[in-house]
């Protein structure tokens, strides 16, 4: 299994590489991005063996909580909710009790809905961040129909997950390869975001990350505690 793996992210690097030149540098816009919020459900959740699962949780409710933070339009979609697939996790759906929530009935691939298309459609964003349960099925099917559509695609890759690390990394692979940006959590905030002066910046931002990315929230701590306690110790000052 680590030899497949292995396999897999080299694969991506090969990727990235070759693929480089062909898909140009395009920064998230905050006014142009809609949030996707696919298929993570409560039963599903059960699927994702690539995360521990309190990790996992965390990073999907951090997902959800990037519309709040930078009031971006939200598309919600389910697949088979009456059945083993069960809802959307709670605390998404608290966040959101307005946004479009397209329960689809039969269709894996999420863009073979009319309805979740017209939800898409009626935000009126080419920029499209995603992020569902598995990575390898729903993430990446509506991911590659988006790119064939002719939409920009950013995935949030620390909040999908599926099966293994294996099935994780070959997912990524294929998305990479058709023109899907991968992005961690706090490269997603650092490109809606751009500068720490703008609005939301380091005032909205600092208490959020400190909530979904809490190793920032310390950095900021050690600071303040640097400035208002802190004194230089011998050595310190010898320090370049």
């Amino acid at each position: 299994m680590r030899f497949g793996s292995s396999i897999a992210v080299l694969a991506l690097g090969l990727c990235n590489a070759v693929c480089a030149d062909a898909v140009p540098y395009e920064r998230l816009d905050k006014n142009n991005a809609v949030l996707v919020i696919l298929d993570i459900q409560v039963g599903l959740f059960q699927l994702v063996r690539d995360w521990d699962p309190t990790l996992y949780r965390d990073n999907a409710l951090a997902h959800a909580g990037l519309g709040q933070a930078f009031n971006l339009p939200v598309v919600l979609s389910t697949s088979a909710e009456t059945g083993p697939n069960g809802p959307l996790l709670k605390p998404i759906l608290d966040m959101y009790p307005n946004a479009p929530l397209v329960r689809r009935q039969g269709e894996v691939n999420a863009y073979d809905s009319p309805a979740f298309r017209a939800a898409l459609t009626a935000t009126n964003r080419t920029q499209v961040l995603i992020a569902g349960i598995t990575t390898d099925v729903c993430t990446t099917f509506l991911a590659l129909s988006l790119r064939a559509a002719g939409y920009s695609v950013f995935a949030n890759i620390e909040a999908s997950g599926t099966t293994s690390t294996l099935v994780r990394d070959a997912a990524n692979a294929r998305m990479a390869a058709a023109g899907v940006q991968l992005l961690s959590l706090f490269a997603v905030v650092s490109e809606l975001m751009r500068d720490w002066r703008a609005t939301p910046g380091a005032k909205e931002l600092l208490p959020w990350l400190d909530e979904h990315m809490p190793v920032y929230g310390y950095l900021a701590r050690a600071h303040r505690a640097a400035v208002e306690e802190g004194v230089v110790i011998p050595g310190e000052g010898d320090l370049n």
